[in-house]
């Protein structure tokens, strides 16, 4: 068992990915905590989470390997990934829900994507983790339902259980694609956060984001209007979600908002009931997420 985990740990830090050993049979880390840090070694210039302890070094993972049978943890935000984490129902707390894998498809389905194909992970619970390189220079954060209910993900400040580790619930084993493909740019503008407003914003610069929104606006509504056969509504949703933030910070009402996505989605060939059922799934999402995002700063 030792063996098989410290090969894990070594086929994961080839990919390039950061690795920490996890508790014997758990999830936990298996690094000891600030406040029983001796700030000693890693830590003699300060204590050192299990963010800035992964590593792909060979030698380190097999000293440190080489201790007990820890599962094999992957940093994800060191690591260059995004993990979504589509859970099983049972793990949320409600049998009856949807789970993570049927409520991403039929997201992917509604942007008008297919379900990405990359390397996957079963977790020991029965939920599936997919694996993405981050984007260069972009910094994403964790999240927990922002996607969708049941999908969570992982990057900066998270961590996944690498294939090959067990839990008493079951093993982590990979499923199929060898390679984490790059993460879609229509999930990045998911889970990319927003940019902060100023808290108290001088007359000018209310002004300037009111004509940044009024700029977006009309752009948006152009790309809706022109968008072709096939990614009409996935470019009518992504548009809503887009304007949504301004609609939430005050810059625009949303009557007008969907007044000009209407009219462009039905230019562009759209029902208008198409346009009514996108517009307001995407719009409510977007206004509730960013208005949490403000009142949170």
């Amino acid at each position: 068992m030792s063996e098989s985990l410290l090969n894990a740990a070594l086929a994961a830090a080839e990919r390039g990915w950061h690795v920490f050993p996890l508790r014997p049979g758990g999830k936990p880390p298996a690094l000891h905590g600030e406040r029983t840090c001796t700030r000693t070694g890693e830590c003699a210039e300060g204590h050192r989470k299990w963010e800035q302890r992964a590593t792909t070094d060979p030698d380190r993972i097999r000293a440190a390997w080489s201790r007990a049978s820890f599962n094999v943890g992957i940093a994800t935000g060191p690591s260059g990934l995004v993990v979504i984490d589509l859970d099983t129902p049972e793990h949320k707390g409600s049998a009856d829900a949807p789970d993570g894998a049927t409520t991403f498809a039929a997201l992917c389905e509604r942007a008008g994507h297919a379900v990405p194909d990359t390397y996957r992970v079963r977790t020991a619970s029965g939920g599936t983790h997919l694996y993405f390189t981050a984007p260069d220079g972009v910094r994403i954060g964790c999240t927990a339902g922002t996607i969708a209910d049941s999908v969570d993900t992982r990057a900066w400040g998270g961590y996944v259980v690498a294939a090959g580790s067990s839990t008493p619930t079951g093993p982590y084993e990979p499923l199929c694609g060898r390679e984490a493909a790059p993460l879609p740019s229509w999930l990045q503008s998911i889970l990319q956060p927003a940019p902060k407003r100023p808290q108290t914003p001088s007359v000018a610069v209310v002004g300037q984001l009111r004509r940044y929104a009024d700029v977006a606006l009309a752009a948006e509504t152009r790309n809706v209007a022109t968008a072709q056969l096939g990614s009409r509504e996935a470019v009518l949703f992504r548009a809503a979600r887009a304007l949504g933030r301004f609609v939430a910070w005050g810059d625009l009402p949303r009557h007008v908002v969907e007044q000009a996505l209407q009219e462009g989605g039905e230019a562009a060939g759209l029902s208008a009931s198409q346009c009514r059922s996108t517009l307001r799934s995407a719009l409510d999402w977007s206004i509730a997420h960013n208005q949490r995002r403000r009142d949170a700063a």
